[in-house]
């Protein structure tokens, strides 16, 4: 899976630092702003830069997102995703409906590692 991840990243003096992403990879620009620790961002490139054959896939399991990092992808999968049907049918008479848009997103590996270097230095900058 390879594409082109277009995003700015914004010091923000109420919010502090955010990153807009294209609405296709919203849900990857969600997990940078609201699942992953600035703090832990050194920590999740150095394992993401050091994947071994024994260990081929690094999943990290979030509040609302699931992200699967191996060497070809960053997967990233909502939890809504993985709700049983039965609990669903509860929100019927609210006219909800799960819909997959918004719920799983990805890019290329060297991509993502491109994207949390660049959130890096950006948050270590400022």
């Amino acid at each position: 899976m390879s594409c082109i991840l277009e995003y700015q990243f914004i010091k923000d003096p109420v919010t502090g630092f955010r990153v807009k992403i294209s609405d296709e990879h919203m849900l990857v620009g969600r997990w940078l702003n609201e699942e992953l620790p600035f703090e832990q961002v050194n920590s999740l490139l150095n394992s993401a830069k050091n994947l071994s054959k024994a260990k081929p896939a690094l999943v990290i399991e979030g509040k609302e997102t699931r992200l699967t990092l191996s060497h070809e992808e960053a997967l990233f999968e909502s939890h809504a995703l993985f709700h049983q049907s039965d609990e669903l049918i509860r929100y019927a008479d609210d006219a909800l409906e799960l819909d997959e848009h918004g719920l799983v997103s990805g890019c290329g590996y060297e991509d993502f590692l491109e994207l949390l270097q660049a959130w890096h230095q950006f948050i270590n900058r400022n």
